[in-house]
């Protein structure tokens, strides 16, 4: 439009036939006028064009308004995590919030470093995201302490212990703009199975990364109830992926099972550690569902998806302003389920009581690859 009434300007300017008076003074004073008017039409015409563009940029806004924008920062690439970010757009799903309609996600991954899983969270403050979702406990302390200055709202999945990673007060009150679920293990039932399932083991092992905070938690309950069904825990620490070959080497020799936490860097490896338990002929026992797929022999665990459904509807209420995340205590799934894998009893030469074959919410024939 403003390209157009330049041209118009021009046209005008250069037709017209200017009166003949006969006088250089007054020549050189029309040219100067006619000059003083095409720099006008052109000021013209830049403004009217500058006005067209803006117009569109403001098109452009208004389609977006309506849709959310959520980063996801997931701190390992592994089943359980998996599992929390599909429950997580389900729950959103459900109450009306899809990725395609009204959503939309930036996804990133941490690959189990503490570092990234830092720039990522700043990332998404940077993007001015509605709403940050972190999922596992590194991602969640990350997030927290990104957006602790903004108003940029963090709702995480699968805190072992919120109160231990500091996102939470002893009444389950947010300490700022977080809330979430946690993952909390339902450590007394593990060890009922164990027991039940081992009924002449003495030392449990436990394979922990020291840097994560949810990891250190539960071992100190396992720790605490263990000695009631009459084990003793023996732990090994790491601090890299690097680490675990040797470190559970060194484990196998010294216990009679092995039980797996929701320790990220753990998880991540653990197709490598159960080939190593299984040459050992040591059973090993995961923390949920995923596991037990790829090979542990049994968990008292939780079901993941559901987890992160049930965040997602956390999420929801934040998102369209029905509560602030400061407003919302953590959450927890109150009941576990007993998930067996009859292939791996199998191969380690083991009998499944019928007192827990019965009650098993699901019983695995194979052992599927990761």
């Amino acid at each position: 439009l403003g390209a157009v009434f330049y041209c118009i300007g021009n046209c005008v300017l250069y037709n017209r036939k200017p009166l003949h008076i006969g006088m250089e003074k007054e020549k050189q004073r029309k040219g100067e006028k006619i000059m003083k008017k095409k720099v006008f039409v052109m000021i013209l015409g830049a403004i009217l064009t500058t006005g067209l563009f803006t117009g569109c940029k403001g098109e452009n806004k208004e389609s977006k308004e309506g849709v959310y924008h959520i980063g996801i920062s997931q701190f390992a690439e592994h089943g359980s995590l998996d599992n929390c970010r599909e429950g997580f757009l389900e729950g959103l799903k459900e109450e009306g919030i899809e990725e395609g309609k009204n959503l939309e996600i930036d996804l990133d991954n941490a690959n189990s470093d503490t570092a990234t899983a830092a720039q990522i969270s700043d990332k998404f403050v940077s993007d001015k995201v509605d709403l940050i979702c972190a999922i596992a406990t590194p991602s969640a302390q990350a997030a927290y302490n990104s957006a602790a200055n903004t108003e940029i709202p963090v709702v995480y999945i699968a805190v072992t212990n919120p109160e231990e990673a500091e996102l939470a007060g002893e009444d389950k009150t947010p300490v700022g703009n977080v809330t979430g679920t946690s993952d909390q293990l339902p450590v007394e039932a593990q060890l009922k199975m164990i027991r039940e399932m081992l009924p002449d083991a003495k030392t449990i092992g436990i394979l922990y990364t020291t840097s994560e905070a949810n990891s250190e938690s539960a071992i100190k309950e396992y720790e605490a109830l263990a000695e009631e069904y009459d084990f003793t825990i023996e732990t090994a620490g790491i601090t890299a992926t690097a680490d675990i070959p040797l470190a559970a080497q060194g484990l196998l020799e010294k216990v009679d099972c092995i039980t797996n936490l929701t320790d990220n860097t753990v998880v991540s490896s653990l197709p490598a550690i159960l080939e190593m338990a299984n040459e050992a002929k040591i059973p090993v026992f995961g923390s949920e569902i995923e596991q037990v797929k790829i090979g542990c022999l049994a968990a008292e665990g939780l079901d993941y998806v559901e987890l992160g459904r049930q965040t997602g509807k956390m999420a929801a209420q934040v998102l369209k302003g029905e509560k602030k995340a400061s407003e919302l205590p953590y959450e927890t799934i109150e009941e576990a389920s007993l998930y067996i894998n009859e292939k791996t009893a199998e191969n380690l030469g083991i009998e499944i009581p019928s007192e827990l074959k019965d009650p098993a919410v699901e019983s695995f024939a194979e052992i599927s690859e990761k």
